[in-house]
């Protein structure tokens, strides 16, 4: 009978030994469950993902039935192996010793080192079965949680602190691009960097995209009818401006579709090209990107003219340019046919126009040039030497050299970019 007990109390021993690794890996993998992650299995029905939801939403009376839990079953292993000790080692202070290291040595391994580890590894597949154990018995001990909460809640207010109940805290646009730069993993580079384009966008604003003034092409309706038609059917873009003399004198804007049939057909004339020209779109400088994109799929537009603070027109922007700056150049440029504003040099420098875009540039070479200010080429350096140069000046931006080449109507036409660690003198 007496060997059947110790069997007994050896049993309950590992049972308690188990239930209390139990509750260690609960606590672990719930607290180390991804709340979005856990927010959208949640949505999907995934009862586990619900439950331990459900419990997190409340997480002081979770921890507290975790620790009820697992203090409960510690004391009572500790019970058990005292009764143990008394038994097969007898009363003797050594015996007692002995036993308190090991025993102390076996809960930190198997109930809290190694069943943490394997939560910290395995959140998931540790927190939604634990939630389906840990559910019913948050109701069976409520009373018990509610009491441990109350008490220990209460010395938390006097002690200045103020619970609060669990919630997932809203990301910032930098802690956004954090997340998704660290998503190597889960996501492709070309989806990473889409999505990084997408968070970049607020940052951009119509003028840095633009076509601007000097390079709009568009229908000036007081050419000769012959010279109208050929425009039109050489074109290399679908919509075009349509103005009289000058561009300020903007008449509305032309999809080639809607004249294409009987321009081919050579029954097209001055009337229906006029009937054909739709409102005029403005946009103000300084627009947001991601707000003109709402804006073009609000008003089902996708081209406009951006205007300054006085009403001049500055330039155009369509819903490519916008969409190119999230999934990267995806058309050819017609104006770039035979004027690449980016010409690569035999000696590995380049040759860069000085109406291209900062951000264009930032985006196909990772320049990393400064874009709160300038948006061309030409306004940075502009910005940079206060002044209109009259020759070749050079100026270091990070690791590149910009060397003004080409002058004309005050500004800088042509810029050679060159690594710095490939020249060896700087101007």
């Amino acid at each position: 009978m007496e060997q059947l007990s110790t069997q007994f109390l050896l049993t309950a021993l590992v049972a308690l030994i188990i239930l209390s690794g139990f509750f260690s890996s609960s606590e672990t993998s719930l607290i180390a469950l991804n709340r979005y992650k856990l927010n959208h299995k949640a949505k999907k029905g995934i009862r586990g993902a619900s439950l331990a939801k459900t419990l997190l939403a409340k997480p002081d009376r979770l921890i507290g039935l975790i620790l009820f839990g697992n203090n409960l079953v510690n004391v009572m292993a500790s019970f058990i192996v005292s009764m143990l000790t008394l038994r097969l080692l007898g009363d003797g202070s050594l015996a007692f010793w002995i036993s308190a290291i090991g025993f102390t040595f076996v809960l930190l391994i198997f109930a809290e080192l190694a069943p943490k580890t394997m939560a910290v590894e395995y959140p998931e597949k540790i927190a939604f079965p634990a939630s389906f154990i840990l559910s019913p018995l948050m109701k069976v001990f409520f009373p018990v949680v509610l009491v441990i909460n109350f008490t220990a809640n209460t010395l938390l207010r006097l002690l200045g602190v103020k619970p609060r109940a669990g919630r997932i805290e809203q990301l910032s646009r930098d802690e956004l691009r954090t997340i998704v730069s660290d998503s190597h993993r889960d996501v492709s580079d070309d989806h990473q960097q889409m999505l990084l384009n997408i968070l970049d966008l607020e940052h951009g604003r119509v003028e840095d995209v633009m076509v601007p003034r000097q390079e709009v092409v568009g229908i000036d309706l007081k050419e000769d009818w012959h010279t109208i038609l050929v425009q039109l059917s050489q074109s290399l873009y679908t919509r075009l401006p349509v103005y009289k003399d000058d561009l300020d004198n903007l008449v509305g804007l032309l999809h080639i579709r809607t004249v294409l049939a009987r321009l081919s057909q050579g029954q097209l004339t001055f009337d229906d090209l006029k009937r054909s020209v739709r409102k005029p779109y403005f946009i103000p400088e300084g627009t947001s990107l991601t707000q003109q994109l709402l804006e073009f799929q609000r008003l089902e537009r996708r081209m406009g003219m951006v205007v300054d603070e006085y009403g001049d027109i500055q330039g155009l922007v369509t819903l490519d340019d916008i969409l190119e700056e999230i999934v990267g150049d995806y058309t050819t440029d017609a104006r770039d046919v035979g004027n690449k504003q980016v010409r690569r040099m035999d000696d590995g420098a380049w040759l860069v126009d000085g109406g291209a875009s900062l951000r264009m540039l930032n985006r196909q070479f990772e320049w990393q040039l400064p874009t709160d200010g300038a948006t061309t080429m030409n306004g940075l350096l502009l910005e940079l030497l206060e002044l209109i140069p009259d020759g070749k000046v050079a100026v270091r931006i990070n690791n590149l050299i910009f060397t003004v080449a080409e002058i004309g109507d005050n500004s800088i036409r042509k810029v050679l970019v060159k690594s710095a660690q490939s020249s060896n003198k700087l101007h």
